[in-house]
């Protein structure tokens, strides 16, 4: 079964079962789903799913954050909880040592030699963690190593 086929069926359950936050967040990705594959012209695979997913989980983290200065605690409750729903479709998270780990394989394997490569290095590396490490983690593991070559 794919992921998106999950999805959907998830989706009727928390329908039958009245799971406001399941239906909403679930609701949101497929939405975010099909415009992306109207954008793309075709069907997305479980990879495409996976990004989605991961940026609807972003876009909550921030949503979090802006709720949370603006001392509005209902909306950031309603927020984490969409947000552990998605979360539960991603692979888990990779830790700092794994993420420097691949960081480490790709500077060797495109010849970084400084700060200066930065882009060569995250083109290479972020196809490989995608969805399985934020963007912001990536970047600030990759900063560090270049910067101490």
């Amino acid at each position: 079964m794919s992921l998106k086929e999950k999805l959907a069926d998830d989706l009727k359950d928390a329908l039958r079962q009245g799971d406001e936050s399941r239906k909403t967040a679930i609701r949101m990705t497929m939405w975010a789903i099909k415009n992306g594959e109207v954008a793309a012209g075709k069907p997305m695979e479980d990879k495409d799913v996976i990004a989605t997913l991961a940026k609807q989980v972003k876009q909550r983290r921030e949503s979090i954050e802006e709720f949370g200065k603006a001392g509005r605690q209902d909306l950031v409750a309603k927020e984490e909880a969409e947000m552990r729903v998605l979360q539960a479709y991603l692979p888990p998270e990779m830790g700092r040592e794994e993420i420097l780990a691949e960081v480490r394989k790709v500077i060797d394997e495109v010849g970084a030699r400084g700060p200066g490569d930065k882009g060569r290095v995250m083109q290479a590396v972020m196809p490989r963690l995608a969805g399985r490490a934020e963007g912001r983690i990536i970047s600030d593991v990759v900063s560090e190593q270049l910067a101490s070559l």
